[in-house]
């Protein structure tokens, strides 16, 4: 029975966060009486320490500036031309601190945290300004289908040179699911927000691919439909489309469309997160069926705990699609649609209706054409906000391509926001994770 048939008959029936310098702590080498102060001195760089208390057996102290760094509690004086904490920089190269890994030109500003206060941005780059990474993309056009103007959409403004140290962009491409390039057109959008409901998560624009169009209703450009056509007879990455436990999958896929980007992690980095939403025309009736139109984050090298380099995907292993667990913004009049043509799959095992169902009602949808902008029945659902996080080396140069496809056939798309990027750089272990973020705008 055709996929067309099956619906008649269906509508018939029914940031980063970074260890701060140790900078401003005073020198502690105490001499052999266990009383009196030594001397403590600072790394390579251009500020010199001030003296405290002296020598006087009462615990003074004398502080300073090494070869012209911050004063810090570790001896370190190191010569201009040394990377005295094996971090890629020496004091030449504009190495501020070179007693700690976690300061250098390569390195990222960002919010230390402390305990019941606001925090405190450090200054890990070593250009005189504590400062988080500013949003880049107030200039963006709508159908721009510049590469960097996309990356600069989701708050990833540095570009990085392909043999610097610098951290940020080195490469942008739109392509093809499998990495072929592309002309995307009307497949991206660089919108402001995605009817009245659905906000901006970082500076003004947010990034949005689409299996059909990413356009609202009225806007250039637009569609006016549930199934929208670009790309026939699409490739996959190899392991893809992800098969959802439990469910029967296709393989081919259609209209896909991607974001290639080659990025360099600054020098403290731990990991990263980024901020989606995914809907989906598919959404309930096709839920477990061949036709899951399906988003990646396919990483290379592929980190530990990715699905064959994926990292966005739910606790139970379901790639984002219709199966995700994440499925909260819809109609809750249309539950009796919920996976409404699973068992016309036989060698699936249709799920149960989610429990609640559509917690976030149809608001997020309106003014989106998920609403019924674009005609058919209005059937159709949304995720929340999600956050993926995935670890990452400093310093390490890797690809990540953000990609989306109708899967099985060309009807009935889907669409992914993608908004603020932003590098974890804490110290501590990052895992591969997405889940809903806490308090989404």
């Amino acid at each position: 029975m055709s996929r067309r048939l099956v619906s008649l008959l269906g509508l018939a029936s029914a940031v980063a966060i970074a260890t701060a310098c140790s900078a401003v702590d005073k020198g502690s080498t105490f001499g052999n009486d266990g009383t009196t102060a030594g001397n403590g001195s600072g790394g390579s760089g251009t500020n010199i320490g001030t003296t405290g208390g002296g020598n006087d057996g009462q615990g003074g102290f004398n502080v300073t500036g090494g070869g012209g760094g911050n004063p810090t509690g570790t001896v370190c004086n190191h010569g201009p031309d040394e990377d005295g904490d094996a971090d890629g920089f020496t004091g030449a190269q504009g190495d501020c601190n070179d007693c700690d890994a976690n300061v250098n030109p390569g390195a990222v500003d960002a919010l230390m945290e402390t305990d019941g206060g606001p925090g405190t941005v450090t200054d890990n780059d070593c250009d005189g300004k504590a400062e988080l990474p500013k949003s880049c993309d107030d200039a963006v056009a709508l159908d721009s289908v510049d590469a960097m103007a996309g990356a600069q959409a989701i708050e990833l403004c540095n570009v990085a040179g392909a043999n610097d140290k610098k951290w940020g962009v080195v490469s942008a491409r739109y392509v093809r699911a499998d990495g072929s390039a592309m002309n995307p057109a009307a497949q991206v959008g660089l919108l402001t927000g995605f009817g009245p409901n659905v906000h901006v998560q970082g500076g003004t624009h947010m990034l949005v691919l689409s299996s059909g169009y990413s356009r609202l209703p009225g806007q250039p450009g637009a569609c006016d439909s549930e199934s929208c056509t670009s790309n026939a007879n699409g490739n996959a990455p190899p392991g893809f489309p992800q098969d959802v436990p439990n469910c029967q999958g296709d393989k081919a896929i259609n209209d896909d469309v991607g974001l290639d980007l080659t990025l360099r992690a600054p020098t403290n980095a731990t990991g990263y997160r980024f901020l989606f939403k995914f809907q989906s025309f598919e959404f309930p009736e096709w839920v477990c069926t061949s036709y899951n139109d399906q988003f990646i984050a396919l990483v290379n090298p592929p980190p530990q705990g990715s699905i064959n380099g994926n990292i966005s995907f739910d606790s139970a292993s379901n790639p984002v699609s219709v199966n995700i667990a994440f499925f909260d913004a819809c109609d809750p009049a249309g539950a009796s649609n919920f996976g409404q043509f699973c068992s016309f799959d036989p060698m699936s095992n249709c799920p149960g209706l989610p429990n609640p169902y559509c917690p976030s009602g149809p608001k997020e949808l309106a003014g989106t054409g998920f609403d019924n902008g674009f005609g058919g029945d209005g059937d159709a659902g949304a995720t929340s906000w999600l956050m993926t996080e995935s670890p990452v080396k400093g310093g390490e140069q890797f690809s990540i391509r953000f990609a989306i496809w109708d899967t099985g056939d060309q009807n009935l798309d889907s669409t992914v926001l993608l908004d603020k990027f932003e590098w974890v750089a804490n110290g501590g272990t990052v895992a591969i994770g997405t889940n809903p973020i806490p308090t989404p705008k």
